[in-house]
């Protein structure tokens, strides 16, 4: 044992995280029960799920660990302990020890100095290529394969370990025979020979493949040389149809510029006339829209002055010996034509107001010459109409009607 070791051993088990403080001390005297716990502790590191007895209290019990332990690491592990050191429990034992805790120790180092390249690179740079480890995929599958297989072969060979054990025992103890020796040497040499004179005819006639194979090359070498100057010679040659063909092309170019060109102003004046119809429509549209709501503001106000006439009709009185009906629908129907022409021509105008009787020359011309000025008083509407009661004498009741006195209406009562 040296300080080195003891040392270096300390060191290693405090960084593989043993629980317990070791110190140089304890191996100056056999202290089995330390070098077993850590013996069970480190195989535990090494493979958690394996199952070693940790009694330890009898002799027997104390061998039986010591030979698990170095057996389990020899198979797993490939480390070889020996055993005896291991049973002194002492600074020996601290070589051996040291071999399993370099292993541990180096892996994890080994690790530590992976994970922190890792840690440095960036990690979103890191892509995994699937494509470049397919080869590797199907090796470790064969690999695989191999292996089960060699197992499998493996494990019935050692089923027959035991008879074979004793066919190897007596042929190793029965004596050997110089002349079957002899002759079993004649026959391995010949057939070595045998297997010599078949390798150099292989390889005579590998010397006579690669002689045809060359050939070969030299033959294609050459028909590739020949087909590399004619393509050089129909390269170098400009074909009779040339000169056309550029002419050809040339004015296609320019057919082309020109096509382009008409195309483009069609397309702009198609686009002016989609224009022009869409504004016709959007005006004949508003024309239809503005002459439907005049109609509906002409009968609205038709409505309203039927209903006003009735109304001043009703309001107005009328003498037992004044004109029949029909001189009041006469008259009614000419208030309605003059407030359709107010409407129709948008400003007042005057309105005439005579009968429809046949009668003297002068009524008529007193009919004729009657007017009604309409101004924008609304205050007077109501005397306006009571005036415009006709006054009819008792000898021309049936014949004319008396000329009304000029009236001023306002535009809304039409």
């Amino acid at each position: 044992m040296s300080f080195r070791d003891l040392r270096n051993f300390t060191e290693m088990m405090r960084a593989l995280g043993y629980p317990r403080l070791i110190s140089m001390e304890n191996f100056r005297t056999p202290n089995f029960m330390l070098v077993s716990e850590i013996l069970l502790w480190l195989v535990k590191r090494y493979e958690p799920q394996t199952d070693i007895p940790s009694d330890v209290e009898t002799e027997q019990d104390r061998v039986f660990f010591i030979k698990a332990v170095a057996q389990f690491m020899a198979t797993k592990a490939h480390i070889k302990l020996n055993t005896k050191k291991l049973y002194q429990a002492d600074g020996y034992a601290v070589k051996e020890l040291l071999k399993i805790t370099t292993v541990l120790y180096n892996a994890m180092k080994s690790k530590g100095m992976e994970s922190t390249a890792m840690g440095e690179e960036d990690v979103g740079k890191f892509k995994f290529d699937l494509g470049s480890r397919i080869s590797d995929l199907k090796t470790a599958r064969q690999l695989a394969s191999d292996i089960t297989s060699k197992g499998a072969s493996l494990y019935d060979l050692l089923g027959k370990e035991v008879m074979l054990r004793e066919l190897r025992t007596e042929a190793i103890g029965r004596p050997l025979e110089i002349n079957e020796t002899e002759k079993v040497m004649r026959v391995a040499i010949k057939d070595i020979l045998e297997q010599v004179q078949k390798i150099n005819d292989m390889l005579n006639n590998v010397a006579a493949d690669e002689a045809s194979l060359e050939a070969k090359i030299e033959k294609r070498k050459s028909e590739l040389e020949r087909n590399h100057k004619r393509l050089q010679t129909l390269q170098s040659v400009r074909p009779a149809f040339m000169d056309e063909y550029e002419k050809i092309e040339e004015e296609l170019q320019k057919q082309y510029s020109c096509y382009v060109e008409k195309f483009r102003n069609l397309t702009y004046l198609e686009q002016q006339l989609d224009d022009q119809h869409r504004m016709e429509q959007e005006r004949f549209e508003e024309a239809e829209n503005t002459l439907r709501l005049m109609q509906n503001k002409l009968k609205e106000e038709e409505k309203r002055l039927l209903k006003s006439g009735s109304h001043d009709d009703s309001d107005m009185e009328i003498h037992e010996d004044e004109g029949s009906d029909s001189d009041l629908e006469d008259r009614q129907l000419i208030k309605q034509h003059t407030a359709m022409e107010m409407l129709m021509h948008g400003r007042p105008s005057k309105r005439l107001v005579g009968t429809m009787q046949g009668g003297d020359t002068e009524d008529e011309e007193d009919s004729e010459e009657s007017e009604i000025d309409l101004d924008d008083d609304d205050d007077d509407d109501d005397d306006d109409l009571e005036d415009d009661s006709m006054d009819i004498s008792p000898t021309k009741a049936n014949r004319r009607v008396r000329k009304p006195e000029p009236l001023e209406e306002s535009d809304n009562d039409f």
